[in-house]
């Protein structure tokens, strides 16, 4: 095989990881497909709930045409028994002759091991193709692992002047089907959406992921510090349905707590760090319960509470042509910065125009 074949193959590979996104956590969303003599045989991809794995799935595919064949796989196999038996072991058990690999593993359980395992059967073993767009794929698994937290990406839609709803608070709608559409996609691709109290209470959100045709909803997440939410709003009445997990602070009242338990819903407790909730302990929080990645919808006060812990890794915004004035509600709260080298910096990743409006995506610099 060529560096370019290499490539092209680990292309469908990645591909193939990203329709397990949102749907495998806390395992993370693996793609891996097999090739014979320049032939795609086997194709897979992690399935719900992180099993079975991408490199069984391509390998039942491929069958005994796998002998003598090349695996791609876009993170390093496992090496250890868990709910299955190690992939790396499947894979020289079918013969495969060489395994290229988009990332290692930082995993302690694996984290080498795979790749050890395989070269210590005979198989060849390439690291390191496509190791960027590996990562940002995997960016949530890798953040959990490496950070004990998921990936955070909080999303905006906006007005020309950075607004996200009128001084009387309408909002529905400042942006068009297309961009709302686009959301509901990015839904679809998140183990849990978050919103914050204020959210909840004016707009009485579902937080589901609608005409998509979800295998899997995300877990709906919603922050307040006093637990003060309506018992009687659809995410309440849905908690059996769809998970409902709400992050409060010490001062919640116990019987909001005992309400929101027999209601189904899972409560996470967080300290306090100044006069708002410790955002970074309640990240590491949803990290050990297993969420990779979370799409944060805001509202202004949630999204700088996010900014000023420092645990945002992506920005997703879609921008409408109108202004709304000052008077408008702000997307973001107040960051109390003294210097524009405090204010937290992204890199633009993307931008299209989408519907009349512009979606504009941004990665931590």
């Amino acid at each position: 095989m060529t560096r370019g074949d290499d490539h092209r193959f680990m292309r469908v590979a990645l591909g193939l990881g990203r329709r397990g996104q949102g749907n495998t956590w806390p395992n993370p969303a693996v793609g891996c497909v097999i090739v014979r003599a320049g032939r795609i045989i086997g194709r897979g991809w992690t399935q719900p709930g992180g099993t079975p794995h991408a490199e069984t799935q391509a390998l039942a595919q491929a069958g005994t045409a796998a002998r003598g064949a090349t695996a791609y796989v876009t993170l390093e196999p496992c090496a250890h028994h868990g709910r299955t038996p190690p992939c790396s072991a499947a894979l020289i058990a079918a013969g495969v002759a060489r395994v290229v690999i988009a990332s290692d593993d930082p995993d302690p359980r694996v984290s080498g091991r795979g790749l050890a395992m395989l070269r210590e059967a005979g198989v060849q073993v390439t690291t390191g193709v496509m190791a960027d767009d590996a990562a940002r794929d995997l960016g949530g698994f890798l953040n959990r692992v490496q950070r004990g937290r998921p990936e955070v990406l909080l999303k905006l839609a906006t007005s020309f002047d950075g607004r996200i709803a009128t001084a009387t608070g309408q909002s529905k709608w400042i942006t068009g089907p297309g961009a709302r559409r686009a959301v509901h996609a990015m839904r679809a691709r998140y183990d849990a959406v978050m919103v914050g109290a204020g959210t909840v209470r004016a707009d009485d959100p579902m937080l589901t992921v609608r005409g998509m045709g979800a295998r899997q909803q995300p877990v709906r997440i919603a922050v307040s510090r006093r637990l003060t939410l309506p018992l009687m709003s659809r995410l309440a009445q849905t908690a059996r349905d769809v998970p409902v997990w709400l992050i409060h602070g010490p001062e919640a009242d116990s019987a909001s707590i005992a309400a929101w338990t027999d209601l189904g819903a899972r409560l996470i407790a967080c300290p306090l760090r100044g006069e708002g909730l410790d955002m970074a302990a309640a990240m590491q929080a949803l990290g050990a319960a297993g969420l990779t990645r979370v799409f944060c919808e805001g509202g202004g006060a949630l999204a700088a509470s996010l900014l000023k812990a420092d645990v945002v890794d992506g920005l997703a915004g879609f921008t409408a042509g109108l202004a709304l004035g000052a008077d408008g509600r702000a997307g973001i709260g107040a960051l109390t910065l003294d210097a524009l080298e405090a204010a937290p910096r992204f890199a633009l990743e993307d931008v299209r125009a989408m519907d009349g409006d512009v979606m504009h995506l941004w990665r931590r610099a």
